[in-house]
Protein backbone atom coordinates (compact mmCIF):
# COMPACT_ATOMS: atom_id res chain seq x y z
CA UNK A 1 0.00 0.00 0.00
CA UNK A 2 1.56 3.36 -1.16
CA UNK A 3 1.90 6.19 1.75
CA UNK A 4 -0.81 8.52 -0.37
CA UNK A 5 -3.54 5.75 0.56
CA UNK A 6 -2.47 4.96 3.80
CA UNK A 7 -2.72 8.27 4.61
CA UNK A 8 -6.34 8.49 3.02
CA UNK A 9 -7.93 5.69 4.74
CA UNK A 10 -9.07 5.31 8.57
CA UNK A 11 -8.53 2.22 10.72
CA UNK A 12 -11.06 0.30 9.43
CA UNK A 13 -10.30 0.65 5.98
CA UNK A 14 -13.11 3.33 5.95
CA UNK A 15 -12.61 6.84 4.27
CA UNK A 16 -13.02 10.24 6.69
CA UNK A 17 -15.88 12.34 6.18
CA UNK A 18 -13.35 15.30 5.45
CA UNK A 19 -12.07 13.18 2.41
CA UNK A 20 -15.21 12.85 1.02
CA UNK A 21 -16.88 16.08 2.15
CA UNK A 22 -14.81 18.74 0.39
CA UNK A 23 -15.70 22.81 -0.07
CA UNK A 24 -16.33 22.05 -3.27
CA UNK A 25 -18.87 19.23 -3.09
CA UNK A 26 -20.43 20.73 -0.07
CA UNK A 27 -21.02 24.11 -2.50
CA UNK A 28 -22.50 22.27 -5.33
CA UNK A 29 -24.48 20.60 -2.77
CA UNK A 30 -26.09 23.71 -1.64
CA UNK A 31 -26.38 25.64 -4.49
CA UNK A 32 -28.50 22.08 -5.93
CA UNK A 33 -30.30 22.69 -2.94
CA UNK A 34 -31.15 26.25 -3.41
CA UNK A 35 -32.06 25.73 -7.07
CA UNK A 36 -34.93 22.82 -6.21
CA UNK A 37 -36.16 25.63 -3.56
CA UNK A 38 -36.35 27.70 -6.65
CA UNK A 39 -37.91 25.61 -9.48
CA UNK A 40 -40.37 23.89 -6.54
CA UNK A 41 -41.42 27.48 -5.41
CA UNK A 42 -42.62 28.66 -8.96
CA UNK A 43 -45.41 26.64 -9.56
CA UNK A 44 -47.91 28.60 -11.71
CA UNK A 45 -48.46 27.08 -14.76
CA UNK A 46 -47.09 28.78 -17.67
CA UNK A 47 -47.16 28.84 -21.81
CA UNK A 48 -43.79 28.12 -23.13
CA UNK A 49 -42.97 28.03 -27.09
CA UNK A 50 -41.20 24.98 -28.04
CA UNK A 51 -40.02 25.62 -31.54
CA UNK A 52 -43.17 26.30 -33.24
CA UNK A 53 -45.71 24.65 -30.99
CA UNK A 54 -46.68 26.47 -27.85
CA UNK A 55 -47.68 24.79 -24.78
CA UNK A 56 -49.17 25.24 -21.53
CA UNK A 57 -47.36 23.51 -18.41
CA UNK A 58 -46.32 24.25 -14.90
CA UNK A 59 -43.48 26.35 -14.76
CA UNK A 60 -41.47 23.75 -12.05
CA UNK A 61 -41.66 21.35 -15.10
CA UNK A 62 -39.98 23.81 -17.39
CA UNK A 63 -37.34 24.55 -14.62
CA UNK A 64 -36.68 20.93 -13.94
CA UNK A 65 -36.35 20.07 -17.34
CA UNK A 66 -34.27 22.64 -17.97
CA UNK A 67 -31.89 22.13 -15.50
CA UNK A 68 -31.78 18.54 -15.71
CA UNK A 69 -30.63 19.35 -19.54
CA UNK A 70 -28.00 21.68 -18.46
CA UNK A 71 -26.59 18.61 -16.31
CA UNK A 72 -26.23 16.35 -19.25
CA UNK A 73 -24.54 18.65 -21.14
CA UNK A 74 -22.28 19.44 -18.09
CA UNK A 75 -21.70 15.99 -17.67
CA UNK A 76 -20.99 15.38 -20.94
CA UNK A 77 -18.57 18.26 -21.77
CA UNK A 78 -16.69 17.56 -18.24
CA UNK A 79 -16.27 13.85 -19.53
CA UNK A 80 -14.87 14.52 -22.52
CA UNK A 81 -12.23 16.86 -21.40
CA UNK A 82 -10.68 14.28 -19.97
Amino acid sequence: MSPKTSERVGTHGRKRWSDTLTPGRVVVGLLAVLALVFVFQNTQSTDIQLLVSEVSMPLWLALLGTGLVGAVCGAFFMRRRR
